[in-house]
């Protein structure tokens, strides 16, 4: 018994010094309280406060508003499609697919970004006499442009029905410069979907062919049971391999906004 106390004795010694040792390395540390915050005195202090909230909401939105203005949606669909005509359930992952698709929107969109930079951002950082009103006006120039190359006249149908149900005149546009940009974003948006479910289906093709040749293979030897997609699966990766899948989807992409 006694034996058996020291051990508890001893271990409790073990368990309470590193506890003690590393309260006393610590020394300390007083956290601020905030003590400012009371209403507003006046209209001037309100707005701000009502402009601050606005910026913040904006800014948290921003990176959706962005991807809805650039190649984005596009390429990861097309990526997406890719894994399903593989079946392939989770490989790659979505991680790896979402980054591939940023990195490549990005490279994409880079022209774009240099001229916003250009005519945009380092005019008004730099103090240029550039309202944000204008910084704004000025910065969505050059995404305008970019939506409305891509939407050429193949997306004149999203444009015009966009157009149609915000209750405007047709024949009161004269130029795509008089299309708002509220509309232009959702048109161009309809349209990158469109072109990516197309590009879907043609790389679906080969895939499907390979399917039904095994399936039809198996139960023409009679292995009913056998699951076919567990047989073409290996035959599916072996001819995206060898015909460098990854290589021609990313170059068609990327020149597909290059026209």
């Amino acid at each position: 018994m006694r034996r058996r106390s020291y051990k508890y004795l001893v271990l409790a010694v073990f368990l309470l010094l590193p506890g003690s040792l590393f309260a006393q390395a610590i020394p300390d540390i007083s956290l601020p309280v905030i003590d400012g915050i009371r209403s507003a005195r006046n209209g001037e202090e309100a707005s701000t406060s009502l402009m601050l909230i606005m910026l913040v909401t904006f800014l948290s939105l921003a990176p959706a508003i962005i991807m809805m203005m650039t190649s984005f949606t596009k390429v990861v669909i097309v990526f997406d499609f890719v894994r399903r005509a593989l079946s392939l359930q989770n490989m790659p992952p979505n991680q790896v697919l979402f980054g591939l698709a940023i990195f490549l929107t990005i490279f994409i969109m880079a022209p774009t970004i240099q001229e916003f930079n250009k005519v945009a951002l380092n005019p008004y950082l730099n103090g240029d006499g550039m309202t944000t009103t204008e910084f704004v006006q000025e910065g969505v120039k050059p995404f305008r442009s970019f939506m409305i190359r891509q939407i050429g006249k193949d997306g004149a149908s999203e444009i015009a029905l966009f157009v149609e149900m915000s209750g405007k005149d047709r024949n009161a546009i004269k130029s795509v410069d008089d299309i708002d940009t509220y509309i232009l974003i959702p048109a161009f948006m309809l349209s990158e979907i469109k072109k990516a479910f197309i590009i879907g289906i043609v790389i679906f093709v080969p895939f499907i062919v390979i399917d039904l040749v095994v399936a039809s293979t198996l139960m023409s030897m009679g292995m009913i049971m056998l699951p076919p997609a567990m047989i073409s699966l290996p035959f599916k990766i072996i001819l995206f391999i060898l015909v460098d899948g990854w290589h021609l989807i990313t170059y068609n992409l990327v020149l597909s906004y290059s026209a």
